[in-house]
C-alpha cells in the first residue's frame, strides 16, 4: 500500500495503479476518453486528464503517472481546467455534433466531459473541420462514422486484447486520421459475435450494421 494526497483528501490505495484509475475509483472524477481500466500501457492520446503534482513544473497526464508514496495531486487548479477546456474544444473542432441522431446520446463521455467543464459541445471561434465521409460501410459488420470518432483507440485496444490481434487500426495522419479495417470483407470474422469495440466506444462511433440507422 502507498499513501498520497489527492485534492487534501489522504487515501492509501495498492501499489502499481495510476493517478488516473486510483482518482476514478476513489469518486474524483478527472475528465479522459482513451482510459482502460486495467491497461499497462496508457496511450495518453485524448490529453484531457492532467493534474498538478508537486514537485512537477507543468501539468502532466494523470493516466502516465504510477502512484507512490508521498504523491500529492490536485486536480481541479485553474491551470489543469485551462489545458482540459482548451484540448476539449480542439477535440470538438473535428466533431460532428448530432446528439439526437447518435445512439450514445446521454450517455456519451462528451456530453459528460462538457456538462463537468462548464463549456458547450460547439465551441465558438474555431473553424469546424470535418471529414468527408460520414460513414464507413466497408466492413461487413460494423458501420463507423469518422466525424464523431475521438480517436481514443479503445476499440483497437479491446479487440487485440480479446481476439490476440487487432482487426481494427489507425489509418492516415493528423486531421485524417480514422480507425480503418484493414480493407476486411471476409464474413467469418470474429466481428459478428463479438461487437467489444461497440460496447467500449465512448461516443458511438461504431455501429452493428444490425442496429437500426439513426438519420
Amino acid at each position: 500500500m502507498v499513501t498520497l494526497i489527492v485534492n487534501k483528501q489522504e487515501l492509501q490505495v495498492d501499489e502499481g495503479k495510476t493517478l488516473l484509475q486510483v482518482c476514478l475509483d476513489n469518486g474524483i472524477y478527472i475528465p479522459n476518453l482513451c482510459h482502460i481500466h486495467g491497461t499497462d500501457n496508457p496511450s495518453a492520446s485524448c490529453r484531457l486528464c492532467f493534474v498538478e503534482i508537486e514537485g512537477e513544473d507543468k501539468p502532466i497526464p494523470s493516466c502516465t503517472v504510477k502512484v507512490k508514496d508521498g504523491i500529492i495531486a490536485k486536480t481541479d487548479t485553474p491551470s489543469v481546467r485551462r489545458l482540459q477546456r482548451t484540448a476539449f474544444k480542439l477535440l470538438m473542432s473535428v466533431h460532428r455534433v448530432d446528439c439526437g441522431h447518435c445512439p450514445a446520446n446521454k450517455k456519451c463521455e462528451l456530453q459528460r466531459i462538457a456538462k463537468f467543464l462548464k463549456v458547450g459541445l460547439k465551441p465558438k471561434y474555431l473553424e469546424l473541420r470535418l471529414k468527408e465521409t460520414e460513414v464507413d460501410e466497408s466492413h461487413p459488420f460494423l458501420d463507423y462514422y469518422p466525424n464523431r470518432c475521438v480517436l481514443c483507440g479503445k476499440c483497437i485496444a479491446v479487440c487485440k486484447d480479446k481476439h490476440g490481434r487487432a482487426f481494427l487500426t489507425f489509418a492516415k495522419r493528423g486531421l485524417d486520421t480514422v480507425v480503418s479495417s484493414y480493407g476486411e470483407t471476409d464474413a467469418n470474422l470474429p466481428c459478428s459475435k463479438c461487437f467489444a469495440c461497440i460496447r467500449i466506444c465512448p461516443v458511438g462511433a461504431i455501429t452493428s450494421k444490425d442496429s437500426p440507422r439513426q438519420t
